[in-house]
């Protein structure tokens, strides 16, 4: 049976080239390519066995088109506690899907929906402007 998956892990990501990244891990590089593509070493900063003496966590590289299709930047969080960066991540996640469905509300494809879908959509986007507002008042608290 086919199952999918959600990515919801916080990582550290440093923007380099395949070729610094390579450089980086002590690792030669293909003379078939240039190395050149911009991407980011990823480090998995709440798992993972260290793989390279100078980090934490397993590291690897990840092309930038993936890197940044599949996670939303949250800022240096580094300092704060593990359930508040997963508060951060939790928020700015939030306000990132809010901010999705407000345009699609404006849309062509929302306006030909059934009635009672639209108003369920207007609710949900309510319900998650309070939920916004009581994370804000919760990380304001972090400092």
């Amino acid at each position: 049976m086919k199952q999918y998956y959600i990515g919801t892990k916080i990582v550290l990501g440093l923007a380099m080239t395949r070729a610094e990244f390579l450089r980086y891990i002590d690792r030669a590089i293909d003379p078939n390519t240039s190395g050149a593509d911009d991407g980011y070493m990823v480090e998995y900063t709440d798992g993972g066995a260290p793989n390279h003496p100078d980090h934490a966590g397993f590291i690897s590289w990840c092309p930038k088109a993936q890197f940044e299709s599949q996670n939303l930047a949250i800022g240096d969080i580094g300092h704060l506690l593990p359930h508040q960066q997963r508060v951060i991540a939790e928020l700015e996640q939030l306000d990132d899907r809010i901010q999705k469905l407000e345009l699609f509300l404006h849309t062509e494809l929302f306006a030909g929906l059934p009635e009672d879908e639209q108003q369920l959509l207007k609710m949900q986007a309510g319900a998650m402007v309070l939920y916004l507002g009581i994370l804000n008042t919760r990380t304001a608290k972090f400092a």
